[in-house]
């Protein structure tokens, strides 16, 4: 590949796979779990051997494109961050890549699923919903829009 070229690939965000793929270690998750300024956050937990958690992840996009003054939507993958490829590649295939995106980056993955949601027994997908009043709801397995409703 010529120089300019792949530098063009990542100055371009639509060009560059999943460019905001970022580690999430313990320490982080208090950021992650902070309630946003206003409306609601949507953390997608998902991993790559889940068979169900692209559509979760579709899902959630919609909803947050369709309010996107009161929905943040980030998608936290369970894999380990050394399969950034892989992950990336998932994320692309699935529309993901314009969404703030994280990949856990601790040597424990089980303490950081308790201290994201200590309710949560490590089933797939999860969609845990942070408002702006502090309040939290989690909710595993696939969204259907009865779901969706419970969670909003």
């Amino acid at each position: 590949m010529k120089p300019w070229l792949f530098l063009l690939a990542f100055a371009l965000p639509g060009l560059s796979p999943a460019a905001s793929l970022q580690p999430l270690n313990a320490d982080a998750v208090d950021v992650l779990l902070q309630p946003p300024a206003r409306g609601e956050r949507f953390i997608a937990l998902w991993s790559l051997d889940c068979a169900y958690c692209e559509a979760n992840m579709q899902t959630l996009a919609r909803l947050q494109q369709a309010h996107p003054e009161r929905i943040e939507l980030v998608t936290v993958a369970t894999d380990s961050i050394a399969q950034r490829d892989a992950i990336s590649a998932r994320l692309d295939a699935a529309g993901m890549e314009q969404w703030p995106a994280r990949a856990y980056a601790d040597t424990t993955p089980d303490r950081i699923n308790y201290l994201i949601d200590p309710q949560w027994g490590g089933e797939m997908p999860r969609t845990l919903v942070i408002r702006a009043d502090g309040s939290r709801r989690g909710l595993s397995g696939a969204l259907t829009p009865e779901q969706l409703a419970k969670l909003r």
